[in-house]
């Protein structure tokens, strides 16, 4: 009779991708209609394993030292529509479909921040409050760096020779 590893196929995929030392791999998820990158975190096996059981995307917290549903607290959660490994099989990409914000900082994507003329600027505004976001108060709505400052959000610039 076969192992078990053999025959499943999560665990099939599982031996295909090339976990880090720490036993971590980069996760990039992207909007998959629409191909926004919303955010980049990692994933250990568990963590793969039940994204793809599950349907939803789960992560590995490193500050936390332990696997974190997206949306578990905040309800902003990351269908699955499909896993891709990278032709090194070192990095995968999680196509989802979100719903809600992505980033802790109550924006759609975690890049929000686009080096421009020298210096970096915020081209992306919060969507939702942070009481609405995190109602427990769990600290999880923290802002970046300089943005309490009150950064402006700097428009997209225009096409080539309009300036």
């Amino acid at each position: 009779m076969e192992g078990i590893g053999l025959t499943d196929p999560i665990e099939r995929a599982l031996a295909e991708i090339k976990f880090g030392p720490d036993g971590l791999v980069p996760a990039i998820a992207q909007q998959h209609d629409t191909g926004e990158i919303l955010m980049m975190a990692w994933m250990n096996r568990e963590a793969v394993r039940a994204s793809l059981t599950e349907g939803r995307a789960c992560y590995w917290s490193r500050s936390r030292a332990k696997l974190w549903r997206k949306g578990e607290t905040s309800g902003q959660i990351q269908h699955l529509c499909e896993l891709r490994l990278d032709c090194d099989g070192d990095a995968v990409l999680l196509l989802v479909d979100q719903h809600g914000v992505a980033c802790h900082t109550r924006r759609r994507s975690c890049f929000f921040r686009a080096w421009r003329n020298g210096s970096w600027a915020i081209i992306a505004a919060p969507q939702i409050a942070s009481e609405a976001l995190y109602p427990k108060g769990d600290g999880e709505g923290r802002e970046p760096p300089n943005e309490a400052a009150g950064s402006s959000i700097v428009p997209e610039p225009g096409p080539p020779g309009q300036g």
